[in-house]
């Protein structure tokens, strides 16, 4: 439970999320998190290096010089001062990141903390470890994200059928996923509206430089793909007797975003509106039975929403990364919700999960809605690799 951290309103950002080998395949996700980090603190006139006095960066899949992390983060966005530390928690990255800043506001160990999100799902890295005992001096090597996606090494399962066994024991149909899949679809074609209005009041376009004579500009996601519910249907399930099809589950991406964490004061004056307070209230953590990964939201939210003494109906806005459809099914399932009514705006299913920037943007979205609808509780929740989950509230207004 929190009472001390603060996230001014406006102060985040996320750049477009980019289709997996798409425009920013090539783009070194620590270095392109600090150069928008360094783009956004410019537009809001900003001095990080004054401003701040600790980052943490969040990454989860590495990249060259990551040993450095977010010492060198900080220098590349101009705020070479200030320490910091990285972490990693797969999914889970940006609530257990804004978890760690919220403590260090709490505790006044820091007075203003940024979170800084990077990943690059593209192109990951493959690393190669030594293997003494191996014939003829063979090594052991290691995909990062196709390894990993393909199998947690606790129980040798692959993701995908932790979400096909949620969804064979609840009992839920191809029907009921497609049909809660273009829902998704839907809620995400809102946030286009009028000429992507909502999109605006977070997103920053980002710069990629192709060649020397050319640099394009990411203004919008890319790699959402249009769809309808006779595309749906068609789909054939990815795996023997499964109701998951391609449709019906995420697409890696790449990305980053950007959060301020701060005192109540110091956040009454980054914000852009004072008049919006955003309080960080609790966070919740939890593991689930093994191989059952997209059950282990649940009781993390049970423990945040029970830290804050409230109701899961005493949310205004709620948002569930949903790597498979099944996660939200289970979501609402358990905790007696309409899955139609979370996830306005977009979810992690339709914009892509570039990993440790995702839920943080899924919070951003949040906050918005919230204030869209004049105040009240946000929750961003999501599972992780290896049957975690993780939660977090904030009061907005």
């Amino acid at each position: 439970m929190f009472d001390k951290a603060f996230i001014p309103y406006g102060g985040y950002y996320t750049t477009p999320f980019s289709k997996w080998q798409g425009t920013l395949q090539n783009e070194h996700s620590i270095e392109l998190g600090a150069k928008s980090s360094n783009a956004w603190f410019k537009s809001r006139n900003l001095d990080p290096n004054e401003e701040l006095d600790y980052l943490y960066l969040g990454i989860t899949v590495g990249q060259k010089r990551v040993f450095y992390g977010a010492s060198w983060a900080s220098t590349l966005m101009g705020a070479p001062d200030i320490p910091g530390q990285t972490l990693m928690h797969a999914c889970a990255t940006s609530t257990t990141t804004l978890y760690n800043a919220a403590a260090a506001v709490q505790l006044g160990n820091a007075q203003t903390a940024y979170c800084l999100l990077v990943d690059r799902c593209s192109n990951g890295p493959h690393t190669v470890w030594p293997n003494p005992k191996g014939p003829g001096g063979e090594v052991i090597s290691e995909n990062w994200n196709m390894d990993n996606m393909a199998g947690d090494p606790s129980t040798g399962i692959g993701m995908i059928y932790t979400a096909e066994r949620v969804a064979n024991d609840n009992g839920f149909t191809k029907e009921q996923a497609d049909e809660l899949t273009f829902r998704r679809y839907e809620q995400y074609a809102d946030s286009l509206k009028d000429d992507r209005a909502f999109q605006r009041k977070y997103m920053m376009p980002v710069e990629v430089r192709i060649s020397k004579r050319e640099t394009i500009h990411l203004e919008a996601d890319e790699g959402v793909n249009e769809t309808s519910k006779e595309a749906l249907n068609k789909l054939k399930p990815t795996t023997e007797d499964g109701i998951l099809t391609f449709g019906s589950q995420t697409h890696p991406a790449d990305g980053n975003a950007g959060i301020m964490v701060t005192s109540q004061e110091n956040a009454a004056r980054l914000s852009t509106d004072s008049a919006i307070p955003i309080q960080i209230i609790s966070y919740g953590y939890a593991r689930a039975e093994k191989a059952t990964m997209p059950q282990a939201p649940v009781p993390a939210v049970k423990m945040a929403l029970e830290r804050a003494g409230l109701s899961i109906h005493d949310m205004t806005a709620i948002k569930n990364h949903n790597p498979f459809i099944v996660n939200d099914m289970y979501l609402a399932k358990e905790l007696g919700i309409d899955p139609t009514n979370i996830n306005n705006y977009g979810s992690s299913l339709v914009f892509g999960h570039p990993q440790a920037p995702t839920v943080g943007r899924l919070l951003i979205e949040a906050i918005e809605e919230t204030v869209l609808k004049g105040g009240g509780y946000a929750l961003a929740t999501g599972c992780a690799a290896g049957d975690n989950g993780a939660a977090i509230i904030v009061k907005v207004g």
